[in-house]
């Protein structure tokens, strides 16, 4: 599964532009499933037909997408003025190094900022190495998007970091999920979503498009297991997370209690997550057309939206062995 992972966290995609992440994925998945088709706002929707013609129609959706700082101006001294795109975090972005698509490296960097202003995006820019603002515009342009540099690395036996964790740790799963479920009586519709860090745009018109009976969220979730972090109640290493509700949406409480039960037929552990922020491509799944019973399953990441978000692999296998069950 590291691998997997690796793969897929190291490829560049960032909102509104995931069109590498899908060629990836759609080569990974491609035997293994009945149909491949992309539709107008990128999203990757592979399905895997029923045996059954009266069987239910289950749509589980990651997203590939990744937050970035989008540029909107380049001063004459050459350096780049952004705006975020997706849920960016001053604290956790000054001096980190980024990337563009074309292979443009740079540096963001806080300016100082006035007694008594609060910092903000405003006082944030990125240093590429330009010496003025023509030579910056003949390596980037305006509207490109950074994201976090690619870092994928080991943190003891079972535990990964890397930028892009959210949510391509779940694409992985979602692959792994695809490549090894045999034919069963419902039909299964793998959706890899696009635009979900700016409001689950990607998974709004899926769902629609896919009309399923039950959808399914494969996200990462945050945790509560760090010095004076106590909340969610939820622990790296300790299972596949079953989400009752986030702020976005309520889970359906029968399919929470289906896929707690289908981790405890796997012989995994699992955890029950309650979130009092976030969402995910369930709230988008869950209102579509007349409705949709929805939930989500987690893995628990640490320090989600930084440049180094943080998973166990015990965790995803975990999350696998419960999809699988729950899918069989």
């Amino acid at each position: 599964m590291f691998e997997l992972i690796r793969q897929l966290v190291n490829l560049y995609g960032a909102t509104g532009r995931e069109a590498g992440v899908a060629d990836a994925v759609e080569a990974l998945v491609r035997d293994h499933v009945d149909s491949i088709r992309r539709d107008a706002l990128g999203n990757l929707i592979c399905e895997k037909r029923g045996t059954d013609p009266d069987g239910k129609r289950i749509m589980l959706s990651a997203h590939m997408d990744h937050i970035g700082f989008i540029v909107v101006a380049v001063e004459k001294e050459g350096y780049l003025r952004v705006m975020p795109v997706g849920g960016v975090g001053l604290a956790v972005s000054r001096t980190r190094h980024v990337s563009f698509q074309n292979g443009v490296q740079g540096v963001i960097v806080q300016e100082p900022v006035r007694e008594g202003e609060t910092p903000a995006m405003k006082h944030m820019f990125i240093d590429i190495g330009a010496a003025d603002e023509s030579e910056a515009l003949s390596m980037i342009s305006l509207g490109d998007v950074a994201v976090y540099a690619n870092d994928c690395f080991r943190l003891g036996e079972h535990r990964v970091a890397a930028p892009a964790m959210d949510d391509r740790v779940a694409c992985a799963l979602l692959v792994s999920v695809m490549q090894a479920l045999p034919k069963t009586r419902n039909t299964v519709i793998a959706v890899f979503s696009t635009q979900e860090e700016v409001g689950c745009r990607g998974a709004k018109t899926a769902a629609y498009s896919v009309d399923p009976d039950i959808g399914i969220a494969l996200d990462v979730t945050a945790n509560g297991d760090t010095p004076e972090t106590k909340l969610p109640a939820i622990r790296l290493g300790e299972g596949a997370a079953v989400k009752i509700m986030d702020r976005g949406s309520i889970s359906n409480p029968d399919l929470v209690r289906e896929l707690l039960a289908a981790g405890e037929r796997a012989g995994v552990r699992t955890q029950r997550e309650v979130l009092p922020f976030g969402g995910t491509d369930a709230m988008a799944m869950q209102v579509s057309r007349s409705g949709v019973i929805a939930g989500t399953v987690s893995i628990p990441c640490r320090y989600v939206h930084s440049a180094c978000e943080v998973i166990d692999l015990r965790d995803v296998e975990a999350a696998r062995a419960l999809l699988l069950e729950y899918l069989k």
